[in-house]
């Protein structure tokens, strides 16, 4: 088993992110707590692009509870058919649109325990809302976070349950807010799943993942995809 992070390796891994990345966003577009909600429920096993393109025109004239009920199943269909999944997303935008309305006056609810019983919706989804909408420093756990968490040895754990509570465990709180988007972030672009660039990561050095990519590997591999994509 290697060697756990020290609470300086800890405070040097986020400062390092912090560095690379001073901002970190959300990459899935909203324009309030009602909208992100849909993205986020919308977001489950398709991309972050793919759901923005889906609901670039669906927010213009849905953004609220009220509204995405006017629109309806079929309406909302016609906005989402091309994310995965689709007919049961719809269903559940739909229902939680309705439960918004009816028993929060339209509002997201700053609750965890309520946003977790709305359909579609499980922790993870709980954690951006109140992380993104409401400023809250909560970790959203997702596939990216996982790996990261894992390979780099930061908060190893065998359930996203596990990671997530060992990451709210260590995290320094000056870097709480914004943690989980930096782990998002260097999951998506950097630690990836196939071939991680390691040549460019800020952290490589505390990293203890033993199978790091060798710079002419990470050449390699990029020169294979690019005549992938070129045909040859």
């Amino acid at each position: 088993m290697a060697r756990p992070f020290s609470k300086s390796e800890v405070e040097s891994f986020f400062a390092r992110l912090q560095a690379a990345m001073p901002e970190p966003k959300s990459e899935l577009d909203y324009t309030n707590a009602y909208t992100l909600l849909v993205a986020v429920v919308l977001s489950a096993q398709a991309t972050d692009k793919g759901v923005n393109k889906a609901t670039d025109a669906l927010f213009k004239l849905a953004d609220t509870p009220a509204k995405m009920l006017a629109l309806g199943d079929a309406g909302l269909i016609d906005y989402i058919k091309t994310i995965g999944l689709y007919r049961t997303k719809t269903k559940n935008v739909i229902a939680l649109s309705k439960i918004l309305l009816e028993q929060h006056g339209g509002a997201v609810p700053r609750d965890r325990g309520v946003l977790e019983s709305l359909p579609g919706v499980g922790r993870k989804t709980a954690n951006v809302v109140l992380n993104v909408a409401f400023g809250e420093k909560t970790i959203a756990v997702d596939t990216h976070v996982y790996r990261v968490a894992n390979r780099t040895g930061l908060a190893p754990g065998k359930t996203v349950r596990e990671v997530e509570d060992e990451l709210l465990r260590i995290v320094p709180q000056a870097y709480a807010l914004h943690a989980h988007h930096w782990l998002i972030l260097h999951g998506r672009y950097v630690c990836v799943a196939r071939a991680p660039k390691c040549p460019e990561c800020v952290v490589r050095d505390l990293c203890r993942f033993a199978d790091k990519t060798a710079p002419s590997k990470a050449i390699r591999t990029l020169a294979g995809g690019r005549a992938k994509r070129q045909g040859n």
